[in-house]
């Protein structure tokens, strides 16, 4: 029967449990680092409760920003559950990037590779009253660490787990996370089902080479039949809800974020700016966002002064802040968003395009709106906002909502990169000229003018309605980090691909007929090069033909067998 059909992603579980090389939590630490519990103690503050497993180790420092980022702001008061998640720094010297992260960041998204640097934190938050306590409330989080962005996943992970935990204590956090320590490794490409507490929950992690169009993914909320929880999303947020009270102003965001602006999300609880500080690093898809980025940011963090001194100009960072004393620190940063509470749709123009004075920027309960001086490069399209606010009248879902708005900043996006990528191929040499005796040839460098010289006739224009200044954005977008890892990132990806294209070429020659007249010493050099391009098939695997490697394995021991037998030993040690 078809529900007795054994998925091939469990097979290979079962696989790995009678692998000798899994040890126990190898698997577990694939997805999450640890889980934490964090309470309210009357004399600490908020102290870590547990740690599991209880092997994993966690600096002071660490165990201090969880401890302050697990809470709402008290001012907040947000009684009942909140969920939402922060992003902090790693304590450098720490352990080395997880074994199986290293494969998956090859081959997904550049916009979903693990951190290397940074923890991600998804909280489930409980604040009620209780008499039986000298407070008089009961407050504690569940809080779930992880070096991978899957921010729908964990979210609703961390909203199985903790309910669990509150009703049941440890043990129910023990199993959750021996059901974790059974999942099979994250492969992009792969739809994985998760078990989890006697539910399952179904995910595809996306991959690389996946088409992007924008309308794949429906919405990043859940469908749910019994005991089985399908995420249309590994990583999406709801971008609609969450820059409601602004929409008018969301083209002026993309530029902002594109550029790498420093920019601030005042509002009054977690969830709305940790749900508005992703939405805003993930406009900018499949352009990675390189700056810093921390969705819920407190003035207990351990980099309050590096982020709020007036000594210097803002970093450019986008910082999620609830408590009002950030309204007064903040008040010199060149761009803030304030989000009221999830729900209508837009303020008045005049209160969201115009930076007010700083007095009025004092407390949270300034409208809701962008405070900028900001010029943007590009004119206004005005047609995604009726067609937003028509949908919004028509009481549209918000799934068709977020659809639209995210095809939107994808057509963006891709109209601004489409030039950026036809120039980039440009510099690649030409096929004909890779010669399997010279070294593999390189990509010409960058040329800022070169490039803009070409936007004129075959710039953005081509693919998007929208006018402007698309020559200053390039400028301004050359200067900022979101650039540089874009344009890092290609380059690794263009010269590995001319070093297939030469190790194809050097496998295909006749060196056999090459070395007849050849001194020793190029034969040598030739079985250096050889051995080379060996050592990067193996390690890019998954981008080398096998006839390949098997041609050039048999032309080394050729070219080999040729040599005087000294010299073999030699070559061969």
């Amino acid at each position: 029967m078809e529900e007795e059909a054994e998925p091939p992603h469990e097979k290979h579980c079962d696989e790995e449990l009678q692998s000798p090389t899994v040890l126990p939590w190898d698997r577990f630490s694939n997805w999450i680092h640890c889980c934490c519990v964090v309470t309210f103690d009357l004399e600490l503050g908020q102290a870590m409760e547990l740690i599991y497993p209880s092997h994993i180790k966690l600096t002071d420092k660490e165990k201090m920003n969880i401890c302050y980022l697990s809470f709402p702001d008290s001012n907040s008061g947000c009684m009942g559950d909140t969920q939402f998640h922060f992003r902090i720094r790693q304590c450098p010297g720490r352990k080395a990037a997880v074994k199986a992260h290293n494969s998956y960041n090859r081959d997904c998204p550049v916009t979903l590779q693990s951190e290397t640097a940074f923890y991600y934190g998804f909280v489930y938050f409980r604040q009620t009253k209780d008499r039986s306590i000298r407070r008089g409330y009961f407050q504690k989080s569940v809080v779930l660490i992880s070096k991978l962005p899957f921010v729908a996943l964990f979210s609703q992970l961390v909203s199985i787990v903790a309910p669990e935990y509150f009703d049941n204590g440890e043990p129910s956090l023990e199993a959750a996370c021996h059901d974790i320590d059974q999942w099979p490794t994250p492969v992009p490409g792969d739809t994985l089902n998760l078990p989890i507490m006697g539910t399952v929950i179904q995910v595809r992690i996306p991959c690389r080479s996946d088409k992007v169009t924008g309308s794949t993914q429906k919405a990043p909320g859940t469908h749910t039949i019994p005991a089985h929880t399908i995420l249309p999303s590994l990583h999406e947020v709801d971008i609609y809800s969450a820059f409601q009270s602004i929409l008018p102003h969301v083209q002026l965001l993309w530029e902002l974020v594109l550029i790498g602006e420093p920019v601030v999300v005042m509002a009054a609880s977690p969830s709305v700016t940790s749900a508005c500080v992703q939405a805003l690093v993930n406009m900018i898809a499949p352009l990675r966002y390189c700056n810093d980025f921390r969705p819920y940011f407190t003035i207990h963090d351990s980099e309050f002064k590096e982020f709020t001194t007036r000594t210097q100009a803002p970093p450019p960072v986008i910082l999620g802040v609830t408590n009002p004393f950030f309204a007064k620190t903040l008040q010199h940063w060149p761009h803030i968003i304030r989000i009221g509470e999830m729900g209508g749709f837009g303020s008045s123009p005049k209160a969201l395009n115009k930076l007010k004075k700083a007095a009025s920027l004092k407390t949270l309960d300034s409208k809701p709106g962008v405070y900028t001086q900001f010029k943007t490069f590009l004119s206004k399209d005005k047609m995604i906002l009726k067609r937003l606010m028509k949908g919004a009248t028509l009481k549209r879902p918000v799934e068709a909502q977020n659809a639209i708005l995210r095809r939107h900043f994808l057509e963006m996006t891709q109209s601004f990169m489409i030039p950026l990528e036809r120039y980039m191929a440009s510099l690649m040499p030409l096929q004909r000229n890779i010669s399997p005796h010279k070294g593999p040839p390189r990509l010409r460098p960058f040329d800022a003018d070169e490039f803009l010289h070409t936007v004129e006739h075959s710039g953005p224009q081509l693919t998007s309605g929208i006018k402007g200044d698309w020559e200053g954005l390039y400028r301004r977008f050359f200067k900022c980090p979101n650039f540089e890892g874009w344009y890092y990132q290609r380059q690794r990806e263009v010269n590995q691909k001319l070093q297939v294209l030469h190790m194809d070429a050097l496998s295909n020659s006749n060196l056999t007929e090459w070395i007849e007249d050849k001194e020793e010493v190029e034969i040598v050099d030739l079985i250096l090069r050889i051995k080379e391009k060996l050592k990067f098939a193996s390690n890019n695997h998954t981008v080398v033909q096998g006839e390949s490697v098997e041609r050039l394995q048999k032309h080394l021991a050729t070219i080999v067998q040729a040599l005087p037998d000294d010299l073999q030993t030699v070559i061969k040690t």
